[in-house]
């Protein structure tokens, strides 16, 4: 690992936006996510019973499938970055607890332990995440009706978006 400033300066920028990630989702502040993505990037929670979609497609789905948990916190650590000039790749592990609706009323604390496995670009802005997969590494204390409910959103979203009419062709 190179120890040179411009080294430890891109590896600081890419852990603040890792960070900046985490903090928009948890204080729902979504618009705040434009800074994080580039306008092109594809991101996939499939692993974690989401969608797969274009950024637009994510900022829009993430309000509608949050507003469920009273509240959450994505606690971001183990950050690996390969920097190859204006282009970068990373791991980053992330510990969160959600409180999930109960059936029976109040919330229940529901943990997951997600990998998030990103590509990043330099942009004139600074790094942004171009492309970002989650991958499912533990789950603890998951509601029945969770479980079901994932196993049903991620087909549902492929379907409606199958549904869509095509762009005209000129």
């Amino acid at each position: 690992m190179t120890l040179d400033l411009a080294s430890l300066q891109d590896r600081a920028a890419l852990e603040q936006l890792v960070i900046a990630y985490a903090n928009a989702i948890d204080q729902r502040e979504w618009d705040r996510l434009d800074a994080v993505f580039t306008p092109e990037a594809v991101i996939d929670y499939t692993a974690t019973g989401g969608i797969k979609g274009s950024y637009a497609e994510i900022k829009a789905w993430l309000p509608r499938t949050l507003k469920f948990f009273r509240s959450y916190m994505h606690l971001m650590g183990n950050a690996q970055f390969t920097i190859d000039g204006d282009t970068a790749t990373g791991e980053v592990a992330c510990f969160n607890p959600m409180v999930a609706p109960s059936l029976l009323g109040g919330g229940t604390t529901v943990i997951f332990g997600i990998w998030y496995h990103d590509r990043y670009v330099r942009t004139p802005q600074g790094w942004r995440i171009d492309s970002r997969r989650q991958q499912h590494c533990y789950s603890f204390n998951v509601p029945l009706w969770m479980r079901l409910a994932t196993k049903l959103v991620a087909p549902f979203e492929r379907f409606k978006k199958s549904r869509r009419p095509s762009p005209a062709r000129g």
